[in-house]
């Protein structure tokens, strides 16, 4: 059975547990620390599994363990509709991981966790303007492709939608407004209609 080291509020994790869901994957999942914890569940033990140290991190039905959510977005989408087969559709789908991972999550994610997660963080008035407006520039970036896609690779939902869709899902509860984002709203509503689609609070 596949296991996944999990925290039920985390982003990066939820990408897995939706394309689990989407793919209709049986898994166990066992809820650690999001940050922290060098003494607990994150301690040695879980850091002997994965050089890494982060969640997500999935164990293997053949007991090898994986780390990083476009990787092992990678690893199950491979052979199903959500990883084209295509060279170039292919190189698009880590083009727009690879968005995610730079422009989108470090400014969406790290708002929603001092908004929403952690309040005990203190960030400076600075830095949260930065959040803001890098975070607002990625969602326009998304805007402006979703005016004239479905999705964001070809005409059909893969990993780079998934990886994209849990921080903008929770934009909001963020300094974000999705309001004048039609076509990204239209988006977000397109990824709840897909068969097999589950919420971050499922």
């Amino acid at each position: 059975m596949i296991l996944l080291y999990d925290h039920p509020l985390s982003g990066n994790c939820y990408k897995i547990r939706l394309l689990f869901s989407l793919l209709g994957l049986e898994y166990e999942s066992k809820s650690l620390a999001v940050t922290g914890d060098r003494d607990g569940d994150r301690g040695e033990a879980f850091r002997a599994k994965t050089a890494i140290g982060k969640i997500p991190t999935v164990r293997l039905q053949d007991g090898r363990h994986l780390s990083e959510s476009g990787a092992i977005l990678w690893y199950f989408a491979e052979g199903t509709p959500y990883l084209p087969d295509d060279r170039f559709a292919r190189a698009q789908v880590v083009q727009w991981m690879s968005f995610e991972q730079n422009n989108h999550e470090p400014n969406l994610a790290a708002a929603r966790q001092w908004m929403s997660i952690d309040p005990d963080l203190h960030p400076s008035a600075e830095q949260i303007e930065s959040w803001r407006l890098a975070g607002s520039r990625a969602l326009d970036v998304m805007e402006r492709h979703l005016s004239a896609h479905d999705f964001f690779v070809g005409d059909r939902c893969s990993i780079a939608d998934i990886a994209l869709y849990p921080h903008t899902e929770m934009a909001e509860t963020g300094p974000f407004e999705l309001g004048p984002l039609p076509a990204t709203r239209a988006w977000l509503q397109r990824m709840r209609s897909l068969p097999g689609y589950v919420s971050i609070d499922a």
